[in-house]
């Protein structure tokens, strides 16, 4: 742990939110159908989508909203799948890659269609140009702006008072996800394109290059367009590499600069959502306060990766060395990698510069700990407003239950129902974790995939499910995923943690949008002030400790006392 460390995380924080207020303005001018910049130059285009498509523009109520995202999402899973099943058949497939077998077709059509990129294939040699253009970097779009579309749909539901508009009315999923790739995906993705490719980011459609090497041998070195999916890999939270070691790999993020600016684009959205969230609440410190609790806890997660890394967490085979570099880039080095683990498990974006099987326990533990928190540290594109403000509910409805009065958030009464579906959101993921990684745990098929023993190998299973169930996309790479077992099982894992999670949503956007709002009263829990964010704090590390400390005892805990001891797996 050194100076230059500290400074990296901090002033990469700062950056974040001196941002967060810029972007969240201008998304909340999009989203709410006020003029903004981009209205004029790029207003022909969500025309033309609205014309072609016959979207007449019309807010409807949560059912319709939620059934026009479900029908387009499993439409564009279908068209995935079929794309690389017939990659063979069909153009820009210089390598004359074969198709994808089905089982991994439809672990990969999953894994993008729920914006969670988990690969279980290496992607220079699976997927041809076609496959990674039209079926991996077009859902990078898609699936991100489902995302923020669910999440402005629950701030309407929760900030409107009705005026004006239909009873329980919360969007029109169609306008919102046009507006979101056209004016917030698109063109910030062309220019970062440009950057990344100005630093040395591969962008061409040639074939695979066969070179003599300096000691006169050869290798084949992987080409493709790789900047144009970099850039909405990372804004979009997505995190699928277009190569096996993702941005690792120096034709993805070959400099310190990309390195940075990566890790900025991940958080760029999610942080400046919360101040979308506030101007559409009418009171800036409703986001304000949402940001704070997720910048506290990406401080503490990253302290805590950070140290352990760079500390090697008492481990006696680390004792004086410079810390843990194992798994680890050179040119990147401890700060930048524990860094880049902490911002991709915070937001749900499997961008990995690093192998994360390789940390130490406690390092690992952290990352493992971000993603079963709910992903709401900042979280995905869109799903890391609407987690963090279903925690909220629960927050205000505990606050309830100790003064004894009917908790309201933004002046709206919070009852049984939504509570009860604010619930169903924190057990669904997490049965599905547990019991993934429990029935996988006594399984041949998935014990055969393991690369360690013991409890490390307990931990790469768990990781596996609570990343797909998360939607977050990162691995322990010791686990080898790409089984008929994991394939399958993982594959539903994302389905479900993306899905099941998004109807609930959007069906509590639907209660609360016709609710009455109610001036507050004395008893009123201001839900904009350091008690609100304490409580708020505390909801999310109970829920998510309670959940899951069990099995993490039985993992990266057991694994880091044995460690102690001299006992590696």
């Amino acid at each position: 742990m050194n100076l230059i460390g500290w400074t990296q995380i901090l002033v990469f924080l700062a950056i974040v939110l001196l941002t967060a207020p810029l972007l969240g303005t201008y998304m909340y001018r999009v989203f709410e159908g006020h003029s903004h910049p981009l209205m004029r130059p790029l207003g022909w285009l969500e025309r033309l989508v609205y014309r072609v498509c016959r979207i007449d523009g019309r807010e409807r109520p949560w059912q319709t909203y939620a059934a026009s995202l479900l029908a387009f999402s499993g439409a564009s899973m279908l068209v995935t799948y079929a794309i690389q099943r017939l990659q063979h058949l069909l153009p820009l497939n210089p390598q004359r890659l074969g198709p994808v077998e089905p089982l991994s077709a439809f672990n990969t059509a999953a894994s993008f269609t729920t914006n969670t990129n988990w690969q279980g294939y290496a992607g220079e040699a699976t997927m041809s140009y076609l496959t990674q253009m039209a079926g991996l970097a077009w859902h990078n779009f898609i699936s991100a702006a489902a995302g923020l579309a669910v999440a402005v749909a629950l701030a309407r539901g929760l900030t409107r008072r009705g005026e004006g508009k239909a009873p329980g009315a919360i969007g029109n999923f169609w306008v919102d996800i046009t507006r979101g790739t056209v004016y917030v995906l698109l063109p910030a993705s062309f220019f970062v394109a440009l950057l990344f490719a100005s630093q040395g980011v591969v962008q061409s459609l040639a074939p695979y290059q066969l070179v003599t090497t300096l000691d006169g041998g050869q290798q084949l070195i992987p080409m493709g367009l790789v900047a144009s999916q970099e850039a909405i890999k990372q804004l979009g939270t997505n995190g699928g590499g277009f190569f096996n070691a993702n941005a690792a790999h120096p034709f993805e993020n070959p400099t310190p600069l990309t390195n940075f600016v990566s890790m900025l684009l991940i958080f760029a959205i999610p942080a400046g959502l919360t101040w979308t969230f506030g101007r559409m609440a009418g009171d800036r410190r409703h986001g304000l306060v949402l940001l704070a609790a997720m910048s506290i806890l990406f401080l503490a997660g990253a302290t805590a990766v950070y140290w352990a890394e760079a500390a090697g967490s008492g481990i006696p085979r680390l004792e004086g060395a410079s810390g843990n570099m194992e798994g680890k880039e050179v040119r990147f080095g401890i700060a930048g990698s524990a860094l880049y683990a902490a911002v991709t498990t915070d937001a749900s974006c499997g961008a990995v510069n690093s192998a994360h099987d390789s940390f130490t326990p406690l390092g690992g533990l952290v990352t493992l700990f971000n993603i079963q928190l709910g992903e709401v540290v900042f979280g995905g594109v869109g799903a890391g407003l609407y987690g963090i403000l279903v925690m909220a509910i629960l927050a205000v409805f505990i606050a309830g239950l100790m003064v004894g009065r009917t908790p309201e958030y933004l002046g709206k009464k919070v009852e049984s129902r939504e509570v009860k579906l604010a619930i169903l959101f924190v057990l669904v993921p997490a049965l599905v974790i547990l019991a993934g990684a429990s029935v996988s745990a006594v399984t041949p098929a998935a014990l055969s995939s393991l690369g360690n023993a013991g409890p490390h190998g307990l931990t790469e299973i768990l990781y596996a499910f609570s990343s797909s169930a998360g939607n977050n996309g990162s691995a322990f790479a010791g686990l080898g995923a790409n089984t008929q077992w994991f394939n399958a099982t993982l594959g539903l894992a994302m389905l479900i943690g993306r899905f099941w999670m998004i109807i609930l949503v959007l069906a509590i956007a639907g209660v609360m949008a016709g609710k009455k709002v109610a001036p507050p009263g004395a008893g009123t829990l201001p839900t904009t002030g350091p008690l609100f964010l304490v409580l708020l704090i505390g909801v999310i590390i109970i829920v998510g400790a309670l959940t899951f400390l069990p099995a993490l005892s039985l993992g990266p805990v057991v694994e880091h006392f044995l460690a102690r001891s001299g006992r590696v797996f």
